[in-house]
């Protein structure tokens, strides 16, 4: 089966113009950035920002589908480099 959804009561609070949450610390995020998004039903969703790595960047380039001919670039058949003076 799934597992439980933690629940806690909390405290709003006014922070400048702001209305604040202090989040406990069994639900603290990684990190100093967080995402925070409504769904359907009006529920706040707090998301920790995911800082990218090499490796998301990798498993992104591998995703992606290869070049049709049609968009390869065309061969270079003389490859020579002219003198120039610097």
């Amino acid at each position: 089966m799934g597992s439980a959804i933690q629940t806690r009561s909390v405290r709003l609070f006014r922070n400048g113009r702001s209305q604040a949450i202090r989040i406990p610390r069994e639900f603290a995020l990684p990190g100093n950035e967080a995402t925070i998004s409504r769904d359907r039903k009006g529920r706040l969703i707090v998301e920790a920002v995911k800082k990218p790595n090499v490796m998301d960047l990798v498993k992104l380039l591998h995703s992606w589908e290869p070049l049709s001919d049609e968009d390869a670039m065309p061969p270079i058949d003389k490859l020579t480099v002219e003198p120039f003076d610097l």
